[in-house]
């Protein structure tokens, strides 16, 4: 399969305007997370897709391979679509460009669930060891069923222990995803549903229309940087 990993990097972050450019060590977010992605050596091409010409720089003048948008987009998901739309690909996965600490083995888990021709969009999600987590709408829960499809994603506590003896796992989502190319022109057509309008995830537009996404069980990986705090602790991690 030709496999692609697609960075959306969005320079006017609401929560930590400019938190792509912050530097972490000697190198900025963004550096990082494209340079970690490259050197898992899974891709047969890496590339950040961005609506701002200070993040094309700092890619481009590290040597890194980068493209711009050619329009305003709602989500990162919009943006990998037009990057992607004239490309020779099968499978695109969405690295998000505020994950420094990627890691092969996660993206190697990722890649590896579209061996089942079957699959139409995969992700990732890690075992909950924090009990503050699970109450956190921050922190996004997925259940899934026997075949590991994903059932529905929550800010919510999903699911939820009517017994409180019963011996269950919660899974937090991680927001990667893998996409075959075609399903992933087609969800980015698709008007935003209702549950995704409730909840402020996109990942539900797909299941409210039918579509399955495969979950594959990953280690944390490491911190994603969404506020100041966050950067505070990837500089302690790293």
């Amino acid at each position: 399969m030709h496999i692609i990993a697609v960075i959306p990097a969005r320079y006017a972050a609401t929560r930590f305007p400019a938190k792509l450019m912050q530097m972490l060590g000697t190198k900025t977010v963004i550096r990082h997370t494209y340079e970690n992605t490259v050197a898992t050596g899974l891709f047969t091409d890496v590339l950040v897709v961005t609506d701002s010409d200070i993040i094309f720089r700092e890619i481009s003048s590290n040597g890194g391979k980068v493209v711009m948008s050619s329009k305003e987009h709602e989500s990162g998901t919009d943006r990998i679509a037009e990057a992607v739309k004239d490309m020779d690909v099968d499978v695109v996965i969405n690295v998000q460009g505020d994950e420094p600490f990627v890691q092969k083995s996660s993206l190697e888990k990722l890649c590896r669930i579209f061996q089942d021709q079957s699959v139409q969009v995969g992700s990732l999600m890690h075992v909950i060891t924090d009990e503050q987590q699970i109450y956190d709408p921050n922190c996004v829960k997925v259940v899934v069923n026997n075949q590991m499809d994903a059932l529905y994603f929550s800010r919510s506590v999903i699911p939820y222990k009517r017994d409180a003896s019963t011996a269950i796992s919660f899974y937090k989502h991680i927001g990667m995803y893998g996409y075959r190319k075609e399903i992933l022109l087609r969800f980015t057509a698709l008007p935003a549903s209702l549950l995704e309008q409730t909840e402020k995830l996109e990942q539900l537009r797909l299941l409210e229309n039918g579509y399955r996404i495969r979950m594959a069980v990953t280690e944390p990986v490491g911190v994603s940087i969404d506020t100041p705090d966050d950067l505070e602790k990837a500089k302690l991690l790293l």
